[in-house]
């Protein structure tokens, strides 16, 4: 699993790259750079699978890390202290 800080800022840094049309061969190699880490990163032959892979990836850590939402049981109870006065309304 690559760090996936490190895989955001590649797939920036790919669209900049790609965005800029490279007109130097000092771009082209920077585009041919980040591709060939982009692939190795993802573990994967082609741009397009590495991209793939990356969205597949920055997706299944962002559905792994979301917060259920809280729950309704209206069962749940309710912290406090001793000292404090608790008027429940249903």
């Amino acid at each position: 699993m690559p760090d996936l800080k490190a895989l955001r800022s590649l797939l920036a840094r790919y669209a900049d790259l790609r965005i800029a049309a490279p007109k130097n061969e000092e771009s082209r190699l920077a585009l041919h750079d980040v591709t060939c880490t982009l692939c190795g990163m993802t573990a994967t032959g082609t741009i397009e699978e590495a991209l793939e892979k990356a969205d597949e990836l920055l997706h299944s850590a962002a559905t792994a890390t979301s917060v259920p939402p809280p729950s309704t049981d209206s069962t749940a109870p309710v912290p406090r202290s001793d000292d404090d006065e608790v008027t429940l309304v249903a």
